[in-house]
């Protein structure tokens, strides 16, 4: 299965993000303010909003490996765009295009894993195969953490122009994707067939509905406390010299829990693991909000090895109940749904941080996430078959 190949090759020049350990330190260096650097990622996810369900169709229809080929290359000018901006407006240009372009990977990525393990035969050994690949994502993004903060030292830029030849890796390695055969849809019919999609993943099908409320959910609280993290450091007053040690250590967390994903989901079963996820999440944004210390870092690396079974683990939930044919388009209702919160609820945060304080924005952001969570947990057990 060569395609599996292709994939961990997109995925580690997806997630080997040299500029994440320094990206909110960059944007500072450049005159942004958190309120400022909050709306530019609210920008981006309206960015994937607008073409999240679409592209999804676009994969399934127009297929995984054309739709996987264009958002790697939309990648690798994003972050070539970033590499000579030095404005909001510049990195606004940049935000979108890496909009765009992750956008056409989520979703079409899962599916092309899920459609070429059906094809062989062996679509039951998905949630290891996402575990793994989920794994080598986080692994990818730790290594590059510490890479990232050694090039930093250099020059903050240094980090942005490296990353746009990382991002290039992933071009040809879509290019050597072989379609299954599996995934052409016949007699498609555009947006009418997206909207039925659509409707038939939020209404007609309710136990779909739920799974995918539930994990967009999670989805967005892993998000959103990406964007905490850096903060924390500073306020917890941790030197930058540790900021890329402290992120590596994070996403190595992360990948060592993705590869397990599937035997805590077999100890515990779906309600179980769901109840500890969806608690277990907000939780760590109450009790790292309340004390935020060198001490309180045990929390934030709970709360990422929870996100570390919870990835792989939800996507399983959705892909179990989805047919091949609509998969890409389902999934990426579930990323859709993932950046439409995100999209409003960042700049919030971002004006509680500036004028209240981080420790009561992550304290809000928590309480929040456990009231959603717990409605989609109460609907996921409610419509189970």
């Amino acid at each position: 299965m060569k395609n599996i190949k292709s994939l961990y090759l997109i995925k580690f020049a997806k997630w080997f993000t040299l500029v994440m350990p320094i990206i909110i330190i960059f944007y500072q260096d450049n005159g942004l303010k958190m309120t400022d650097i909050m709306l530019l990622k609210s920008i981006y996810s309206i960015a994937v909003v607008c073409i999240e369900i679409p592209s999804g169709y676009c994969a399934d229809v127009w297929g995984r490996k054309k739709t996987l080929v264009l958002g790697t290359s939309l990648a690798f000018l994003g972050f070539l765009t970033y590499s000579f901006s030095f404005s909001f407006f510049g990195f606004l240009i940049a935000e979108i295009v890496l909009g765009l372009g992750h956008s056409l990977i989520s979703g079409a990525d899962a599916a092309m894993l899920y459609d070429t393990l059906k094809e062989n035969s062996k679509e039951d050994k998905y949630l290891k195969y996402e575990g793994k690949i989920t794994s080598l994502g986080n692994f990818s993004e730790a290594l590059a953490g510490i890479a990232g903060g050694l090039l930093a030292a250099a020059s903050l830029r240094l980090p942005f122009i490296c990353q746009t030849f990382i991002a290039f890796i992933g071009v040809p390695a879509a290019i050597l994707l072989s379609e299954p055969k599996t995934t052409i849809i016949k007699g498609h019919r555009g947006m009418k067939d997206i909207l039925y999609t659509v409707k038939y993943a939020l209404v007609e099908n309710k136990q779909l509905r739920w799974n995918i409320i539930f994990s967009s959910i999670i989805g967005c609280s892993t998000l959103t406390m990406a964007w905490f993290v850096q903060p924390y450091f500073t306020e917890a007053k941790i030197p930058l010299a540790y900021f890329g040690i402290l992120w590596t250590a994070l996403n190595l967390s992360v990948g060592a829990t993705s590869m397990y994903a599937f035997q805590a989901n077999e100890k515990y079963g779906q309600m179980t693991l769901s109840v500890i996820i969806g608690v277990g999440i907000a939780l760590g944004y109450i009790l790292s909000g309340i004390w935020i210390s060198v001490y309180g870092l045990a929390i934030i690396f709970a709360f990422y090895l929870l996100r570390g079974i919870a990835t792989p683990v939800l996507k399983d939930y959705i892909n179990k109940i989805t047919d091949s044919d609509i998969r890409a388009t389902v999934l990426s209702v579930r990323n859709f749904i993932i950046r439409l919160l995100f999209a409003g609820i960042a700049p919030i945060l971002g004006i509680l941080t500036d004028t209240v304080s981080l420790s009561t924005a992550m304290i809000i952001s928590g309480c929040i996430f456990l009231f959603m969570s717990l409605i989609a947990i109460w609907g996921i057990s409610s419509n189970r078959q």
